[in-house]
């Protein structure tokens, strides 16, 4: 009888842990996405939140991702990068120069009057990353996309047409290349990240912000500036972003949920990215027209004083990066092919 008893507890063991298994096989895998913007705004709206349903949907429902917008999971949008690594995030949304100096190669994209196509420069991106930073730069992460913004512009008090403009003005820049170039144009650099733009506007911490057109109606720029400087066809500058996900959580998914987080990710997800950003810039333009802005478009004679005028950033950018061990000039010229490779 004992024997029987013995049998049957076994037999009962043997199919709980059966059982357990299957549903640990089964059970779906949930990632924390942690980004610095209002669930309304552009990015998290176009971007993100139908890239994470891809992302579900081809993982047959395995992999869940829940979305944490405006920093719902702490800290500040500088911290975000550290969030990934530390395993706070599973995937974040961040700019790459939150973290001045960490991630040099990038801010080759962010140079003055680098690109004016966000699709094309996004892709490009990708491909450079690829080639020089997956290894190097990017090596504790793994990188899911990387994209820049639509053209870059000011946003400001007064109007502001010529380099002479900015003299005196307390701009805000997003990163260290860009609050370079701001300086040598004769503003006040100050830097912060974009969800402190509108307090530091009403407050006058800042007298003018560059930022792209497709950010600007959720930060309620048109609202807090009069004042808007396009440079034609031309971009001043953009911004470098990653979706990055933590490495250790990545390599510890089944290789079919690699394989679905893979097929929704790369230069394709990097390049509509860059497409979504731009295309989203007409709403925040049409925006400041309906509010009665003034919008002052610069004549091609005009952007050309300013593109003499930061001509010296890249000079500086490249000496910048032969100082820490690389070929500035090449990749500087291997960008710059890239984006006329991917170009439209």
């Amino acid at each position: 009888m004992s024997l029987m008893k013995n049998a049957l507890k076994g037999f009962a063991v043997a199919a709980a842990l059966a059982v357990t298994g299957a549903s640990a096989q089964a059970q779906d895998v949930t990632l924390k996405f942690h980004q610095f913007l209002p669930q309304q705004a552009n990015v998290p709206k176009l971007i993100i939140d139908p890239w994470i349903q891809r992302v579900e949907e081809a993982s047959g429902g395995k992999i869940k991702i829940d979305h944490f917008p405006s920093m719902q999971l702490g800290g500040k949008p500088p911290e975000l990068i550290g969030q990934v690594q530390d395993g706070v995030a599973d995937i974040v949304w961040t700019v790459l120069g939150y973290t001045p100096g960490r991630f040099p190669q990038a801010e080759v994209f962010e140079l003055p009057f680098m690109m004016n196509n966000a699709e094309a420069t996004s892709r490009a991106f990708w491909h450079f990353a690829e080639a020089n930073m997956f290894d190097t730069d990017l090596k504790d992460f793994k990188i899911l996309a990387t994209f820049v913004h639509g053209p870059g512009l000011i946003h400001s008090n007064k109007p502001i047409t010529s380099v002479a403009d900015l003299n005196g003005v307390k701009l805000r820049a997003p990163t260290r290349v860009i609050n370079q170039m701001v300086s040598g144009l004769g503003a006040t650099p100050v830097g912060m990240p974009v969800p402190a733009i509108p307090e530091a506007l009403s407050k006058g911490v800042i007298d003018a912000t560059v930022i792209p057109w497709e950010v600007t109606a959720a930060l309620k720029v048109p609202e807090l500036v009069g004042n808007h400087t396009e440079f034609g066809t031309e971009a001043l500058y953009t911004t470098a972003f990653v979706f990055a996900m933590n490495k250790q959580k990545y390599e510890g998914l089944s290789d079919e949920l690699k394989a679905a987080l893979d097929s929704q990710s790369g230069a394709d997800l990097s390049a509509l990215a860059g497409k979504l950003m731009q295309g989203a810039d007409a709403g925040g333009r049409e925006a400041a027209a309906a509010n009665g802005n003034n919008i002052i478009t610069l004549t091609d004679a005009q952007v050309a004083e300013w593109k003499e005028a930061s001509s010296g950033v890249a000079t500086s950018w490249v000496e910048d990066m032969n100082s820490k061990g690389f070929d500035g000039q090449a990749l500087l010229d291997q960008a710059k092919s890239l984006i006329k490779e991917n170009g439209m």
